[in-house]
């Protein structure tokens, strides 16, 4: 590996050790056994360094959406049993201790302050849209539209940054895959007038 490479690895371990704000250049270099110019020269920034690790541990949960049990292929695609299946992987993943969904929490607050960061992030926020649809839809991910990303993808993300607050915030009365479910069937119900 390289120093390009020893950076993002070291930055993803004080990013899962101290997070966001407590992390610095120096802790990355020392966690890499790089230089503080390798840092400025590779990436630019810190910010930019920690915002591209932190992206690449989330792309790193991709497989862990698609669960251990029953194959997602078991499901039809955008099903109401997908949506339950999908969903209650993700939340496992949030249930696991030290999970880093923790940290999109602290870059939420620290958006402001961090506005390279928040930059980075968004525009990788709106590509993690595009990445669930065809978990939860079918499909591939290149096909996905833009219209589609910044319509379906939206929600779905919107939905995920929200558990996150909730499992972050309080693990006990989160809601679970079952909760999420049912709450989908009563808009569905509502839409279709068919609400019991």
């Amino acid at each position: 590996m390289g120093h390009r490479e020893d950076l993002l690895e070291g930055a993803k371990r004080c990013l899962l050790e101290k997070g966001f704000a407590r992390t610095t250049a120096r802790d990355i270099v020392k966690e890499s056994r790089t230089n503080l110019a390798s840092i400025g020269y590779h990436y630019g920034s810190k910010d930019v360094l920690l915002a591209q690790a932190y992206i690449e541990l989330i792309e790193g949960m991709g497989g862990a959406f698609e669960g251990e049990g029953p194959a997602l292929d078991d499901t039809e695609p955008g099903s109401v049993e997908r949506f339950q299946q999908v969903w209650s992987n993700i939340i496992g993943t949030m249930r696991e201790p030290g999970s880093i969904w923790r940290l999109s929490m602290e870059v939420l607050v620290m958006g402001d302050r961090m506005p390279e960061l928040r930059d980075h992030l968004g525009r990788a926020q709106r590509e993690a849209g595009r990445g669930i649809i065809p978990l939860l839809m079918g499909g591939r991910e290149e096909d996905v539209t833009d219209e589609t990303t910044d319509t379906l993808g939206t929600f779905y993300v919107t939905l995920m940054t929200g558990l996150i607050a909730q499992w972050t915030f309080d693990p006990k009365s989160a809601p679970d895959a079952d909760a999420l479910t049912e709450g989908l069937r009563r808009v569905i119900g509502a839409a279709t007038g068919d609400a019991p």
